[in-house]
């Protein structure tokens, strides 16, 4: 541990060390994993086949376990009149205009019938969509949040989930930027004040337990 990490826990012990419950009834909530991010020739590539591969898995034993799980992805209409500030902020954001092939999921994740799948336009999954009453719905009241990227989409839908009333458990994994520094900053700062952090071995236990 460098002098600087060991000066930033020193400031945050005893303010920002809390710890949130793990509930009764989750659901595994995947972030953007489509092609724009796993393409080397996108805009976009965050070179995060790591993560997908984490989230795989995680899919795998929700299927099993029986835990909802809900898929987000981006769409805008050709033009992102729809897209607002956000759209006219990160100009590469015009791969996901609808049709567009770097918005599909790729086929080793992809959604299946039974699965919910999100539609935003935005960073959170929850701003302008029907994420939170579709989980209050399904009785649901932890979220494993995995996807990309960690620091803007992942960040803001975990960030939301606490306001919404429901307990985010980000799986550093299974969640994926195009830089470790921004990465590594969004999960302290969730861990800090919003979310737990935790790994994918101890997801896949929490659901085993389930």
């Amino acid at each position: 541990m460098g002098r600087d990490e060991a000066d930033l826990l020193d400031n945050y012990a005893g303010t920002f060390d809390g710890r949130l419950p793990f509930g009764k009834r989750p659901a595994l909530v995947l972030i953007d994993l489509v092609e724009a991010y796993l393409q080397p020739g996108s805009p976009l590539y965050a070179g995060i086949e790591s993560a997908l591969e984490s989230a795989v898995r995680l899919t795998a034993a929700a299927r099993k376990g029986d835990i909802p799980i809900i898929f987000t992805h981006v769409e805008y209409q050709p033009g992102g009149a729809d897209g607002g500030v956000f759209f006219r902020k990160v100009p590469a954001l015009k791969v996901f205009e609808k049709g567009s092939p770097l918005g599909a999921f790729p086929a080793a994740l992809a959604p299946m019938d039974r699965d919910v799948v999100i539609t935003k336009r935005y960073a959170s999954a929850f701003f302008a969509t029907h994420l939170a009453p579709t989980l209050t719905a399904l009785g649901v009241d932890t979220v494993l949040i995995c996807g990309t990227s960690t620091s803007g989409c992942v960040r803001a839908t975990a960030l939301d989930a606490c306001q919404h009333g429901f307990v985010p458990f980000v799986v550093r994994d299974a969640c994926g930027d195009r830089h470790a520094a921004p990465h590594e900053a969004s999960l302290f700062d969730l861990q800090a004040k919003y979310a737990e952090v935790i790994s994918e071995a101890d997801a896949l236990a929490h659901l085993a337990r389930l």
